[in-house]
């Protein structure tokens, strides 16, 4: 795999045992609720842009304004590291197929809030050995150990950790 999607990228920050799942096919975002409300919210803002760009079927990108500024938006803030990096993941695929992109940004529509995400000295390196790590996570056989983390409660793949 040389080219993780955007969601194996985002999985990584969030937990690692989801993105083993994620990579071998197993699929169950489509039962939960949070995500449900995430993509309620998603087709209920910024109706005026032209959203869902995807590109290779390796990033998609909720909107871009003139090719400079890509948007990403989210429902909360509770995994926001995750959402940052991912971000940064869709600024390094574009500008390595030449597009010149500015910036990011995270819109969180429900909390009227934005933040500014910049690919900065240190990032490229990081996320060409995320990207390796992601690599290696795909050739397990077996998935990682349970991470317990706060989030798991609401996770769509809680039932298969847990019973």
């Amino acid at each position: 795999m040389s080219n993780p999607t955007g969601v194996m990228f985002y999985y990584y920050f969030v937990c690692k045992r989801k993105l083993w799942f994620f990579c071998k096919g197993i699929t169950l975002e489509d039962n939960s609720e949070d995500v449900g409300i995430g993509k309620l919210i998603d087709e209920n803002s910024y109706k005026r842009e032209n959203k869902h760009i995807n590109i290779d079927n390796v990033i998609n990108i909720d909107f871009i304004r003139d090719w400079e500024i890509l948007h990403d938006i989210k429902k909360s803030r509770s995994v926001e590291t995750a959402s940052v990096w991912q971000l940064k993941y869709y600024i390094y695929y574009l500008r390595k197929k030449g597009v010149d992109i500015e910036k990011g940004v995270l819109d969180y529509p429900k909390l009227k809030k934005r933040i500014d995400v910049f690919l900065e000295d240190g990032d490229v390196e990081k996320i060409e050995k995320i990207i390796d790590e992601i690599d290696g996570i795909n050739k397990l056989q077996i998935p990682l150990s349970i991470e317990n983390k706060k989030i798991c409660k609401k996770c769509a793949y809680y039932e298969l950790c847990y019973v």
